[in-house]
């Protein structure tokens, strides 16, 4: 792959990537309401999920959701449940104040759970395994090692996710240092009722769409 290509695919998936989705809402509210290093377990899993997802365009299971209309239904219909389980959980939420010794020993914890739900939430997701499948071939040159460029494209999708997740991460982590809980449980609330929107946006999504 040449550095013009390349550069291309960087400028095309930051556009793509720096719109407000379930993974950077989720960064949002664990840098406010968990901390930076909660947070960057909840990037770390969403990095993985970015290239889980690139290794199985590169294998052809793009191809084989698009061919499925049994399989693209299962997956989006658990994508739709477990993104209304996520809304539910941060309108529930109470917001968190203090850095105290006791939450910082929930950390481990809570990164792991954080981990897990933003890998989930990318892999239950069909439109992110179609939006790959449509989108990385036209940055892939058949004549040059085709593992070797999606592997490329994977670690460079990722550093992205990193660093726009980080920045949301980090907007949210400062804003608990401003902002009174009243306001910080608003955030959640927003948070869960965009993810709640996003649930219902993707009910109605079709493979049509992404064709």
């Amino acid at each position: 792959m040449d550095s013009t290509t390349l550069l291309l695919y960087v400028i095309a998936a930051t556009a793509a990537t720096i719109t407000p989705g379930p993974t950077m809402l989720l960064a949002l509210h664990n840098g406010a309401n968990s901390g930076m290093r909660v947070a960057a377990c909840g990037i770390a899993g969403a990095a993985l999920s970015d290239v889980i997802l690139i290794t199985a365009v590169g294998c052809g299971l793009g191809s084989l959701l698009l061919a499925s209309e049994q399989l693209f239904t299962l997956l989006k219909w658990v994508g739709c449940i477990y993104l209304l389980y996520l809304a539910w959980q941060l309108w529930q939420a109470a917001p968190t104040l203090s850095s105290t010794a006791s939450t910082r020993d929930n950390n481990n914890g809570q990164g792991r759970a954080a981990f897990r739900r933003s890998l989930l939430i990318a892999l239950s997701n069909p439109k992110g395994l179609l939006f790959f499948s449509a989108f990385l071939p036209q940055f892939i040159q058949p004549q040059a090692s085709l593992a070797g460029q999606y592997a490329t494209l994977a670690l460079v999708t990722a550093l992205i996710d990193i660093v726009a997740m980080s920045a949301y991460a980090a907007g949210g982590h400062h804003s608990m240092r401003i902002l009174t809980r009243s306001a910080l449980r608003r955030i959640n609330r927003s948070c869960a009722a965009i993810l709640a929107g996003l649930a219902i946006a993707l009910s109605l999504y079709r493979r049509s769409a992404s064709q």
